[in-house]
């Protein structure tokens, strides 16, 4: 038996997708059900039992004997949320319960943290170096959430028997549909030049200018990495023995927001047309320009399948699933 947390959400809905096509069904869905612009990305996957969040701890505590592996990627992953006490609760406290539980019970464990744990990047995007953690500003309540729960992590005498924390980079792909603002620049880019889901319609895509002379316009970079990837990544952690710590996800190639507006007119099949806007000014302050993960630890750990190139995520994801707008 295997629990996935965060279900119905982007990457936990493909993850249970990922289990299925290796041909897992004994899987249990942990989640808020409520919301139910999310449950298309769970209405054709296969599982035993659906568990909502605020239950899970009493479920476990019954059937802990019978769980194999935990897949912890429940979160508010809202970065323009400036109220510290949510993510204290879902991200911060939530977290740590799980990781008591899987420590008790012997529960292997792999969870979800984020690249926004390493703020505006001057320390660099290693994850070879665990007290680097310490030193870490990031630059919004999400980011510092996901930041103090590694600390925590890395200074616990008591661990599950296998335990892996992901920063995971600029993850899109199927199953962001529900996200809104939050959904990847990808998906935004896609609806304004298909015209699609209130898009102007077959017209510019609009990325956010420069507000630092470092970069021009749409020249930021980030790393970008395809959901299928990061599900790819999580299933080999289950799989195999790597050692337990902190590891980056991402390509470990940045791109820049230009490159991806130009994949998505091309597998559009459409001339590009670009706008620039300013970058709102609730996150402007705390705008990463520059991401890219060092990945020689995750390689190192045995990992070797190459990632998607960004123009073959974007061409597969714009016309196997945001065209149709099916789900993985």
């Amino acid at each position: 038996m295997i629990v996935v947390t965060g279900a119905a959400g982007f990457i936990g809905s493909c993850m249970v997708g990922k289990l299925n096509n290796k041909g897992f069904k004994n899987i249990i869905l942990v989640d808020d059900f409520s919301r139910t612009e999310k449950h298309p990305n769970i209405a054709r996957k296969i599982y035993n039992e659906k568990v909502e969040r605020s239950l899970f701890f009493p479920w476990l505590d019954i059937h802990a004997g019978e769980v194999e592996f935990i897949f912890h990627i429940g979160a508010r992953t809202d970065t323009t949320e400036f109220n510290m006490a949510v993510f204290d609760e879902l991200n911060l406290d939530y977290s740590r319960k799980v990781w008591l539980a899987c420590s008790k019970y012997g529960i292997p464990l792999v969870y979800a943290s984020s690249a926004a744990t390493y703020g505006d990047g001057t320390l660099g995007y290693d994850d070879a170096d665990d007290s680097l953690s310490k030193r870490l500003h990031p630059l919004n309540p999400y980011g510092i959430s996901k930041n103090d729960f590694d600390k925590w992590a890395l200074q616990q005498p008591e661990t599950p028997p296998r335990w892996y924390g992901l920063k995971f980079f600029n993850v899109f792909g199927p199953n962001e549909y529900h996200k809104g603002r939050m959904a990847s620049v990808v998906f935004h880019a896609f609806n304004q030049a298909a015209g699609q889901a209130g898009g102007p319609g077959k017209g510019a895509v609009r990325l956010f200018r420069s507000h630092n002379p470092k970069y021009r316009d749409g020249e930021q970079l980030r790393d970008f990495i395809y959901v299928k990837d990061v599900t790819d990544v999580l299933y080999f952690l289950m799989k195999n023995h790597a050692a337990n710590g902190i590891y980056n996800l991402g390509t470990g190639k940045a791109r820049t927001f230009l490159d991806l507006a130009n994949a998505v007119f091309a597998a559009l099949d459409l001339p590009p047309a670009i706008e620039f806007i300013d970058t709102p000014m609730d996150i402007r302050d705390k705008y990463q320009y520059f991401t890219e993960a060092r990945m020689e630890k995750l390689h190192a750990a045995g990992y070797s399948k190459p990632f998607y190139t960004l123009e073959s995520a974007i061409a597969e994801y714009v016309q196997g699933y945001l065209a149709e707008r099916v789900c993985f």
